[in-house]
């Protein structure tokens, strides 16, 4: 039994109703693992769409708190935690409203640049934009407006003379609005964020062109260098613009912005662009934020533990 810390009974939230299911699964099975090591007696909860059956296993297993280790919708965009602030026990992560700021892409680009902190062009674009290619000058990526893990991200070159998805199925649902931004050439690059302060960059050297899902989440799919190899003030810059974000969102606990570090041209300052900010960043064995924490001391399970005793209801 845990006796030094605040909580003792653990809840962890897993599963949900998005596309990014199986990471949440993933992410909270470790979390349990790390918890229970960290001395907590920990539990996995499931989240599906029988959400009488969720508030029934709650009241019934009665965690003192919950570590929400959920991605993607209804998982990270404020719905679970509003209920969990309904039913007044204490959450890990941000809350209801910075959840629903950051998940929404252009939202978030709003508050970034009311932050002073540098985007990407971007333009809301529909199906009949894309398919005409009235999107934006090539190169240019489009993704949808609320999902992670690279799901749904596509590029197109200034070499490619397709129009987009020509000849093939679209792969948006045909009323969904899709941000398109102009593709930022360099380095993919990452911050995480804990209890406000940063606590290093990370380049993420994808063994492909682009990290995308499978990237993300197999075993050599990317490779991390911790802390990213770059100018110390360029390095110093990322992390201030990171700690502006998680806190211009409202964010709390720990956050995890990614970016692009364009420095292809010498002759030219390198260009730090902020792409977005995780609220409910993997906690998966290949996750950026453990290896980040872990660079600098902090273990799994002492990084969970951490999030656990800063839980609580609310914005």
């Amino acid at each position: 039994m845990n006796t030094n810390k605040k909580y003792n009974k653990v809840g962890v939230l897993m599963g949900g109703m998005s596309s990014e299911r199986e990471v949440s699964f993933s992410s909270g099975k470790n979390v349990v693992e790390a918890l229970k090591e960290a001395g907590y007696d920990a539990f996995g909860i499931e989240l599906t769409p029988d959400i009488e059956k969720l508030v029934k296993e709650i009241n019934e297993k009665k965690p003192e708190v919950i570590f929400n280790a959920l991605h993607g919708k209804f998982g990270e965009d404020g719905c679970i935690q509003g209920l969990l602030d309904l039913m007044q026990i204490p959450y890990t992560h941000s809350g209801r409203l910075a959840s629903a700021l950051a998940m929404n892409k252009a939202t978030a680009k709003a508050v970034y640049k009311q932050a002073g902190i540098p985007v990407a062009k971007d333009k809301i674009v529909s199906k009949n934009d894309i398919l005409n290619d009235n999107v934006l000058p090539r190169p240019y990526i489009t993704k949808p407006l609320s999902d992670g893990s690279s799901v749904g991200v596509y590029i197109f070159n200034k070499d490619d003379k397709k129009k987009p998805f020509e000849g093939e199925k679209y792969p948006y649902a045909e009323n969904e609005e899709i941000l398109a931004e102009e593709y930022i050439p360099g380095r993919e690059m990452t911050v995480a964020v804990l209890d406000g302060k940063a606590l290093g960059v990370l380049e993420i050297k994808p063994s492909v062109d682009w990290y995308d899902y499978t990237a993300k989440y197999t075993n050599g799919g990317a490779v991390h260098e911790c802390p990213a190899k770059m100018p110390k003030e360029d390095y110093e810059k990322m992390m201030e613009y990171a700690v502006k974000a998680h806190n211009a969102l409202g964010c709390r606990g720990v956050s995890r912005s990614d970016f692009r570090y364009d420095d292809t041209d010498k002759s030219k300052p390198a260009r730090i662009i902020i792409l977005e900010t995780n609220t409910q960043p993997g906690m998966t064995s290949l996750s950026l934020v453990p290896d980040i924490a872990k660079s600098i001391g902090i273990s799994y399970p002492e990084l969970v533990s951490i999030l656990v005793e800063t839980a609580k209801c609310g914005n």
